[in-house]
């Protein structure tokens, strides 16, 4: 073993937000609020110098670099193999000596005693680890590196610490590097050691309002019990709202609390919130104002807004922790495109604005997707309508135009996704204009301009915050995604899931009609797509549920695929022809070739997060004969593996019970289908989409009717669209039905939860107030 030449222990007042390096993210915070006079629970921090000294004199960054070089971090099963060899050969290595005897002389001097303490002084500390963010932004490890509460004794505390070293090797921290180009080696933490705080009360604070970017006022959320509870989402806080200028509080939103994080001893556990405390407002008055008035400080000490960890113990509050909400832009500019003004421009068509945003560029009208090879970086695509086998021009393109559609068309749902701007429904664009024409495109207004015009497109409202405390809500939300190459960025979002994972995108890649590489042999060419597709996303998410809906091309669509024409039958209403859960029992070789991509995942790759759901199912018959053939392959309905069905035909919706028994573990309602199909209207008609409406009396009953019918037999329901963000009534109506989740585009998901959990406390508050309204006793 060589020399030790770092210093392994700085306490707190030693640190400031300089000390990244030394003490990382955390601990850097902790000393900077330590010596600014914050009440911070007093504690210190082993350096990262003293990781790496650890790592160099144990020989084990010899061990890191042979595990980790070529490492396929998509193989799931290496990953986790090596992930674990790591982990294990740095448990099992002894800390040495010298650095051991200075954390043992820190944690004594944290006890206040200069020798050996007794056992009666030794206090309780949390040992967390703090990644040093010169290497890596600490919002990357979020989750990723382990936390101890409630440990007590020197030798308790030198394990924690060094279980905080191997979390570094946790597998997604070792994924997010290796998928980065990220040394590992190179990589360090520190961990800081700080006395716990046995919170009566605890929660999180913002000194902006995360959702419109109000820096004038302050958003706290609390609960009873230690924190971890909010942080990890397992209850729905209080939630309240105060003026930054005036101190005042000018919104409380009180949630119920069944449970609360406690400790007992040396370990924390759940228990029941007493039952005359469940309904209690969290924070007196005074102390919102007086945690308030801390965020205050120390947003100005920061010189920006934070997102702040605190805690009550007594009558004494302290801060547990404090970070910067990094994507708050102050004075955010508008997006700005050059050119002439708009007042002055010549206005060649108007359509329907479906995805937000300004493109320029020269325009490329496309007849088939045979001819997507035509779409080059920031051309405006133009056609009829788009398919699944548009998406690769889709991506390129600076807008997508097209004659036909409505908001929840196909171009419409899949350009929210991409972020790409666009406008349906415009009759005429594909006779209207020429190729090589240089247009302008505003999709927020739905107009297209001649040439290139200045606009100014509003940027959006809403800031996400740093992880660590988000918006909860009762009601899942989970996300609709077309791409899974998309999936790494959406997955960091405030969402519990993907809830349809479209197949159609994956299966278009291939650019060949499945029956032609079934009548050449070519399956698992197939096989392999649609695997590597759904490994993408179910890695991305783990362990979030993610839901494949199988294929649900229709004949039209699928015609355009090469060897198409052959296998494909011409239709005058593909929308209620040849399609979904009928295609399967009538071309089941098809259907085989995807749930044999549906085990490969689960069982190659360990990704049992996947589960599969049939989309369009018009009968009873229909279902059954699926559901045998999904037995067959191997797949068998557990707790680990679910199977569901669409509800998008109305005889599905009559006969949701009977599904039930048939043996479905989940319903997803398809607002879109439902909606037309009850309707008898065909949404992407430009000529009545006016009438499309998820509101009308006919869908919402339709809709009540399933929940309930559902929820007889213990099945999930959750609602498939875009309505919940857009329509606040449909949301509402959802949560007084009972719906379990929702499931949205990603460009919406923070604004549907808040829908939502604006609808959630609406109904709790009429709740409580009808109980008081019971219980209050007659007037003399």
């Amino acid at each position: 073993m060589g020399k030790r030449l770092t210093q392994v222990v700085y306490w707190f007042n030693e640190l400031s937000k300089a000390s990244l390096s030394v003490a990382g993210g955390k601990g850097a915070n902790l000393g900077e609020m330590t010596q600014a006079g914050f009440p911070v629970p007093p504690g210190f921090i082993t350096s990262a110098q003293a990781y790496h000294d650890f790592m160099n004199r144990s020989s084990l960054d010899a061990l890191v670099r042979v595990k980790t070089e070529n490492l396929d971090p998509e193989d799931s099963k290496k990953l986790q193999s090596v992930s674990e060899e790591i982990k294990d050969a740095i448990l099992e290595k002894q800390v040495p000596s010298d650095i051991r005897a200075e954390i043992v002389r820190a944690y004594n001097k944290l006890c206040g005693a200069t020798f050996i303490p007794s056992n009666e002084s030794e206090v309780l500390v949390a040992v967390r680890s703090s990644a040093t963010a010169e290497d890596l932004p600490e919002a990357s490890f979020a989750g990723q590196q382990a936390t101890f509460l409630n440990v007590k004794g020197a030798d308790a505390v030198v394990d924690a610490v060094k279980k905080c070293w191997a979390s570094l090797f946790e597998a997604r921290a070792i994924y997010y590097r290796q998928d980065q180009d990220i040394d590992h080696v190179d990589v360090g933490i520190a961990v800081v050691i700080q006395k716990m705080v046995q919170s009566d009360k605890s929660g999180v604070m913002f000194t902006v309002e995360p959702m419109t970017n109000d820096r004038t006022k302050i958003v706290i959320e609390a609960g009873f019990g230690l924190g971890e509870a909010i942080v990890s989402g397992s209850i729905s806080p209080d939630h309240y709202v105060v003026d930054k200028n005036s101190n005042k509080i000018v919104e409380k939103g009180v949630r119920k609390q069944t449970q609360m994080v406690v400790r007992v001893g040396t370990v924390t556990r759940d228990e029941e919130v007493p039952e005359e405390m469940q309904e209690n407002q969290k924070l007196s008055d005074e102390e919102i104002t007086i945690i308030a008035g801390l965020g205050r400080k120390i947003e100005d000490h920061y010189g920006k807004p934070q997102d702040i960890e605190w805690a009550i113990e007594g009558r004494d509050a302290f801060i547990v922790q404090s970070r910067p909400i990094t994507t708050y832009k102050e004075n955010q500019e508008e997006e700005v495109s050059e050119g002439m003004d708009a007042s002055k421009a010549t206005v060649l068509l108007k359509g329907l604005g479906a995805a937000p945003g300004i493109g320029f560029g020269p325009v490329k009208i496309l007849q088939s997707a045979k001819q997507i090879d035509k779409i080059q970086k920031g051309d405006i695509l133009v056609a009829k309508m788009t398919s699944p086998d548009y998406v690769p021009a889709m991506k390129r393109a600076a807008a997508i135009v097209t004659d036909e559609g409505g908001m929840t068309c196909h171009a419409a749902i899949v350009s929210r996704e991409l972020g790409v701007p666009c406008i349906v429904g415009t009759n005429t664009a594909t006779q209207t204009l020429s190729d090589g024409q240089k247009v302008t495109v505003d999709a927020k207004r739905g107009v297209i301009y001649d040439g290139e015009v200045k606009l100014e497109s509003s940027a959006p409202a809403a800031a996400s915050v740093s992880a660590g405390a988000p918006l909860v809500t009762g009601t899942k939300i989970y996300v609709n995604l077309a791409e899974p190459e998309l999936a790494d960025r959406v997955a960091s979002k405030n969402v519990d899931g993907i809830g349809l994972l479209r197949a159609e995108f994956m299966v278009a890649g291939l650019g060949v009609h499945p029956r032609k590489l079934i009548a050449e042999g070519r399956q698992q060419e197939f096989i392999d797509a649609v695997a590597n597709g759904l490994r993408k996303a179910c890695s991305e998410f783990f362990p979030r549920p993610v839901i494949y809906r199988a294929t649900d091309f229709k004949t039209n669509e699928y015609r355009n695929l090469e060897g198409g024409e052959e296998f494909e039958p011409k239709e005058e209403n593909p929308m209620i022809g040849f399609r979904g859960c009928f295609r399967y029992i009538k071309d089941p070789e098809v259907f085989r070739m995807e749930l044999a991509a549906i085990k490969k995942v689960r069982e190659e790759f360990g990704l049992t997060n996947l589960w599969l759901m049939i989309p369009f199912v018009r009968t009873l018959h229909e279902y059954k004969l699926c559901k045998a053939l999904v037995e067959e392959s191997g797949l068998h309905q557990n707790k680990d593996f679910k199977l569901g069905i669409m509800c998008e035909v109305p005889s599905t919706a009559v006969l949701a019970e009977e599904f039930c028994q048939l043996g479905v573990d989940f319903m997803s309602i398809g607002s879109n289908d439902l909606t037309q199909l009850t309707l008898g209207l065909d949404r992407d008609s430009s000529l009545v989409a006016e009438d499309f409406d998820e509101r009308d009396p006919a869908v919402i009953k339709s809709i009540q009717r399933v929940i309930e019918s559902c929820h007889k037999f213990g099945v999930n329901v959750s609602c498939c669209g875009q309505a919940p963000s857009v329509y606040p009534e449909f949301a509402e109506a959802l949560v007084r039905f009972g719906i379990d989740s929702v499931s949205v585009n990603a460009d919406v998901i923070d604004v549907t939860r808040k829908v939502v959990a604006s609808a959630e406390q609406k109904i709790m508050l009429e709740r409580l107030r009808a109980m008081t309204e019971k219980t209050r006793l007659p007037a003399d």
